[in-house]
């Protein structure tokens, strides 16, 4: 086995990324639980209650070409500083707005902080870049399983600083600042060697459009994108119906710790069952967890509804995610890595954009109740789930030769 892919250092890596995803990633969970109920406060039209969230998943969409191709430049530990300091800088954009009052300086701070959500976005696939064919998948899942911890720092933080100054959320923002700079410290610690400069008469690797075309990878990135979208689509208006229902915002809290939980939890046997069942039937069965979840949401809105489907949400998303993670990263060559990753990240992110956009649109502005409008929201997964599904039987149906 050559030094690239040597184990050790792979899961030194691993180790290093999962608690980057613990740390850093509770910003997450901290800032998709209280931007949309802050920007329902700051916003002149409730329409636009999650556009902050909206534009950090622009954000983070419009960075991860450059991010992927300063990693593939200067290696993987550049990238995740860049994040890191996006993320300390978009906190105290976000600070400074809810100081103000004022609605664009809050934006600004959250599509800054889409900055962080992209460099995250690639410690899945910095995770496979040392290791083998064989521990690749579990080396993914593994990552994915660090934010486990964000799933309870970051709900808890939220709890504890919300209302920690005069001005709502103001506390929560100071609290991103610090979890990235003391976060970022990590990445001195990551062993991954800076892309080899290929040599002028190297292969340089399909193009973008001859990868996107190709079926397998066509595939993965649908899968990834439907995933995601539709779990960014209903998390990010949960907290809104929580509360429009009655609950409070503890309540919303707790369903978007559940939530998370339930996203990372798989991730400790994903890899494994990847490797035993196939990545086709575990992302097939991603995508039926999703749709379960929409048809748990919309059979009521008790509190006991919401956590469920939460539950469920966050755990099709990790079989459907890290999975279509898994069928891309074994379908390019390594000199592919940075226009492919970039790629795929700017799709994925693209439909998680439109769907965080089109969440506070169904969730407010729908009907005249908090409850028409959630039913929207979850009735919205049903033509994606459609568009994976099929994509996936599809590929499926075609001789394995076809589909590289």
């Amino acid at each position: 086995m050559t030094d690239q892919f040597d184990d050790r250092r792979a899961r030194r890596n691993v180790w290093v990324l999962v608690a980057a995803q613990a740390i850093l990633g509770a910003q997450m969970p901290m800032i998709f639980t209280i931007g949309g109920l802050a920007g329902q406060s700051l916003a002149s039209n409730v329409c636009l209650a999650t556009l902050p969230i909206s534009l950090i998943v622009l954000g983070s969409m419009l960075s991860a070409t450059p991010v992927s191709a300063i990693m593939q430049k200067f290696g993987r530990r550049a990238g995740f500083f860049l994040g890191a300091f996006g993320g300390a800088v978009g906190g105290a954009v976000g600070a400074y707005g809810l100081y103000l009052g004022s609605f664009p300086v809050f934006l600004a701070g959250s599509f800054l902080t889409g900055l962080y959500m992209s460099a995250q976005g690639f410690y899945r696939f910095a995770a496979a870049d040392t290791a083998s064919d064989a521990f690749r998948p579990k080396a993914i899942s593994y990552v994915m399983a660090g934010g486990l911890v964000s799933a309870v720092i970051g709900p808890q933080l939220v709890k504890a600083t919300s209302q920690a100054f005069v001005v709502p959320f103001l506390g929560t923002y100071i609290a991103v600042i610090a979890v990235n700079v003391i976060g970022g410290f990590l990445f001195f610690l990551i062993d991954i060697p800076k892309p080899v400069a290929p040599s002028a008469g190297a292969p340089r690797g399909r193009s973008r459009w001859e990868l996107i075309t190709t079926p397998r990878i066509a595939v993965a990135v649908i899968c990834a994108m439907v995933s995601y979208a539709l779990m960014n689509l209903v998390m990010t208006s949960t907290p809104l119906a929580v509360v429009g229902c009655g609950f409070t915002e503890g309540n919303a809290a707790d369903v978007v710790s559940f939530h998370v939980l339930a996203m990372f939890a798989p991730s400790f046997f994903t890899g494994h069952l990847i490797a035993r069942f196939g990545v086709e039937r575990i992302v097939a069965l991603g995508l039926l967890i999703l749709a379960s979840a929409g048809m748990v949401a919309l059979n009521g809105v008790q509190l006991e509804n919401f956590f469920v489907a939460l539950v469920l949400l966050g755990l099709g998303w990790n079989f459907g995610f890290i999975g279509a993670t898994t069928m891309l990263a074994g379908a390019h060559e390594p000199q592919e890595r940075g226009r492919m990753q970039g790629l795929n990240d700017l799709l994925v992110f693209g439909g998680v954009t439109v769907a965080s956009l089109a969440s506070g649109g169904l969730m407010n502005c729908s009907g005249g109740s908090a409850i028409e409008g959630w039913t929207a929201v979850n009735m919205a997964m049903i033509p994606l789930l459609c568009l994976a599904g099929g994509a996936l039987v599809w590929l499926m149906l075609q001789p394995r030769e076809q589909n590289v």
